[in-house]
């Protein structure tokens, strides 16, 4: 079996199954694993998304979770979302080429031609500080597989959309290295670099968007992010709203 080559501030933990990358890198954390751990495995059993929704994982896709302990506050920590979504933008690029096509969708899909192939999720502890004292970031791409997502998004993977050879081990390394790069991008110019990178190819800027919320739905014209990451909507009465969380659709989309 092929090892992944990774940068030296990486702890590679690998498994060839196990229920959910994300619960394992929690678990590490708790107990000290240091920023840089990073939890691979081949299959998940109990893969999951953004609010609990199940995660497809299929054999020949990417599943990995990283433990990140940065020295902030958890607003701004989750600005590693964007910079999580940039990386697997940049991954995807390097098979695909850098196109228009494959776009960042608020707050932690990439699509590739208006299809998922990625999803982000974002956990974390501040264990009462008001710091975060943990945060796991785990991504999921689809490499080789893809399911039916019935109600949201279609969905597509990297071997639906080249002819060119795709291994986990090969995409797995070229993550890792994208978010290195772009962690770093954040961390020396801050969150607005990041913004305008993730705004430049952001799915559906100009759009009629919708918003599902706890408390109802919200509609507007989606005009970006504001200097938080916070989505920007533009009513009919031309006022603008921001919402840090909820989920997004476009008019056409599903």
């Amino acid at each position: 079996m092929t090892v992944p080559q990774l940068a030296k501030e990486y702890r590679l933990v690998e498994f060839d199954e196990i229920a959910s990358t994300n619960d394992e890198a929690k678990r590490l954390a708790e107990l000290g694993a240091e920023d840089g751990t990073l939890i691979w495995a081949r299959c998940q059993t109990c893969g999951r998304g953004r609010r609990g929704r199940e995660w497809t994982s299929e054999r020949g896709n990417l599943f990995a979770s990283l433990v990140l302990r940065p020295v902030c506050a958890p607003l701004q920590a989750a600005q590693l979302t964007f910079v999580a979504s940039l990386a697997v933008r940049d991954m995807l690029a390097g098979y695909l080429g850098d196109q228009k096509f494959i776009a960042c969708k608020w707050p932690n899909d990439v699509l590739v031609e208006g299809r998922k192939i990625s999803g982000i999720l974002l956990e974390s502890s501040t264990a009462g500080t008001g710091v975060i004292e943990w945060l796991v970031l785990g991504v999921g791409v689809n490499l080789h597989n893809h399911p039916d997502i019935a109600g949201r998004h279609p969905s597509t993977s990297l071997r639906a959309e080249s002819e060119n050879e795709t291994d986990v081990v090969g995409g797995l390394e070229k993550f890792v290295e994208a978010f290195s790069r772009r962690r770093n991008e954040w961390m020396v110019s801050g969150f607005e670099a990041i913004r305008k990178s993730w705004l430049s190819h952001a799915y559906g800027i100009g759009q009629m968007a919708h918003i599902a919320l706890e408390s109802g739905n919200e509609s507007g014209i989606f005009t970006g992010i504001d200097e938080r990451g916070a989505l920007r909507l533009r009513g009919v009465d031309g006022a603008e709203r921001l919402f840090s969380a909820g989920d997004v659709t476009f008019e056409g989309t599903v």
